[in-house]
């Protein structure tokens, strides 16, 4: 009679167990299916918007702004079109796993992608805030040399140089005010 009982345990269990993985396969093959179709159209995505951006010549443009000589100086090279285009294909990727996991019922994990994807916006605007810095700093930097020397006074490199970094910094201290990095103490 135990015998028979316990044959029965482990007749139900793999039946049980059976079930559940027959039942599970229908949401993992959607999950499967939603995520490489999202891989392939983030791919796609991303190209196009690469080509856009070449076409638009953003790069002449961050060249005239003279971002380009800082970029340079850091031993830096933007190719702002594959920078956008490879930016564009990440948060489709995330999109299409968002989607898999919510397919999936990963609650904890689709809650994470949410956050992560609510982030990017502030990423975007920080970068735009401290590129409007840079430009910015390198004008009244010029503008302060300038001053300077028709004042005929004798610290234009360096008036010049203060106003670039106090602009740099403000523009600094904004970005991470926008990321929400130590806001008491940026303020």
């Amino acid at each position: 009679m135990i015998v028979q009982s316990w044959a029965d345990v482990i007749i139900f269990s793999l039946q049980t167990l059976w079930q559940g993985f027959v039942g599970f396969l229908p949401s993992f093959l959607g999950a499967s299916i939603v995520f490489i179709v999202g891989l392939i159209v983030a791919a796609g995505l991303g190209k196009i918007v690469e080509k856009l951006v070449d076409a638009v010549r953003f790069d002449r443009l961050l060249d005239q702004l003279g971002l380009r000589r800082l970029l340079e100086r850091a031993d830096l090279r933007l190719h702002s079109g594959r920078f956008m285009g490879v930016l564009v294909q990440w948060f489709f990727i995330i999109v299409a796993l968002l989607a898999a996991s919510d397919i999936l019922g990963l609650a904890a994990f689709s809650d994470f992608l949410r956050q992560v994807l609510l982030y990017i916006p502030n990423i975007f605007i920080a970068v735009l805030i401290m590129l409007a810095g840079v430009v910015v700093a390198n004008f009244l930097a010029r503008v302060v040399r300038a001053s300077v020397v028709a004042a005929r006074l004798h610290q234009a490199n360096f008036l010049g140089t203060l106003t670039r970094w106090s602009v740099w910094i403000f523009a600094f201290l904004a970005a991470l005010s926008q990321l929400g990095v130590a806001t008491a103490k940026v303020n």
